[in-house]
């Protein structure tokens, strides 16, 4: 009796910061270990005393599937991840073997096509959240010459528009991850998604800010916690050296504050698992340029600034 209730103290004590359900699942499995302690063989006590040593660690872990982390955005997302081994178990899913040999071949990164619901499955089993950095790709058609004026024009391949890709492609993994009992959805799509008439929804005639703002849509409607990021224009520069800002209904746009560093959008996706400010909200994100404001880095007042669900 003396070691089931010095086992439960021990532990309650040094869970007492853990999530509840989290904290309930370590203690009746402690519980259970000083029951089975009293029947039990010395080298068995052994077993169970390594519970809070190896179990606990993996516990409080979280897993996390980013999708498209073979792209710019996504491959930065899967880094960080893999290298913040204490709070997270990464996984990464592509759609060919080429780009998960690009991001190191790992057995974590599964290939899968987003547009095949059962592809899907096997990657999302078992994880606790899921970081949606999946997009169409417009493509520019040849014979463009820049020195002649005009400007280019874009197509889509066959299979990869943006209502297969940006709509059924992300419906697909949302269902399969609410499935799956994942705990937070994290979608990171763009701004513009308020005007019919924007640019991007011209290439190709994809509509491309229409079917993600649908997705967007119905994650927002889904149930499952969700974080929506709509990222102003994407910057190929170090991360971690601006102002952040959120805004709502495209308001950014309309300022000469509406690009953002592709790594600042992966910090703020993996940041936003964190802080319970951050669910069930969708912004826009943008940054000021490097040397105004200050780099941000209080994340958790971050999220606070807005308080819009769509």
């Amino acid at each position: 009796m003396t070691i089931a209730v010095l086992t439960r103290v021990s532990l309650s004590s040094s869970i007492k910061s853990y999530p509840t359900d989290l904290r309930d699942h370590l203690e009746r499995s402690a519980t259970s270990c000083s029951l089975r302690n009293r029947r039990l063989p010395r080298k068995v006590h052994k077993n169970c005393g390594a519970f809070s040593a190896t179990a606990m660690a993996d516990l409080v872990r979280s897993t996390v599937l980013v999708t498209g982390a073979g792209g710019r955005t996504g491959q930065i997302v899967y880094k960080k991840l893999k290298e913040r081994t204490e709070n997270y178990i990464a996984r990464g899913l592509v759609r060919t073997e080429e780009s998960k040999e690009k991001i190191g071949g790992a057995d974590d990164v599964f290939v899968a096509d987003i547009r095949d619901a059962q592809s899907i499955v096997p990657a999302v089993q078992g994880i606790d959240a899921l970081i949606i950095l999946t997009s169409s790709v417009p493509k520019m058609k040849p014979g463009y010459d820049p020195s002649q004026g005009g400007r280019p024009e874009f197509y889509f391949e066959d299979g990869a528009y943006p209502e297969q890709v940006d709509w059924v492609g992300q419906k697909n993994q949302i269902d399969a991850a609410k499935a799956a009992g994942v705990k937070q959805i994290v979608l990171v799509g763009s701004m513009g998604g308020t005007d019919l008439n924007h640019p991007l929804n011209s290439l190709g005639n994809g509509n491309i800010l229409v079917w993600k703002r649908k997705a967007e849509q119905y994650l927002a409607d889904s149930g499952v916690p969700y974080t929506i990021i709509r990222a102003g224009g994407l910057q190929d520069k170090d991360g971690g050296l601006r102002e952040l800002l959120v805004g709502k209904n495209d308001e950014l746009l309309k300022t000469e504050t509406k690009t953002i560093a592709r790594a600042d959008v992966a910090e703020v996706s993996i940041q936003a698992l964190q802080f319970e400010e951050a669910k069930f909200k969708a912004f826009d994100l943008a940054s000021k340029p490097e040397g105004t404001g200050t780099p941000t880095t209080d994340f958790k007042a971050l999220f606070s600034l807005t308080s819009e669900r769509f």
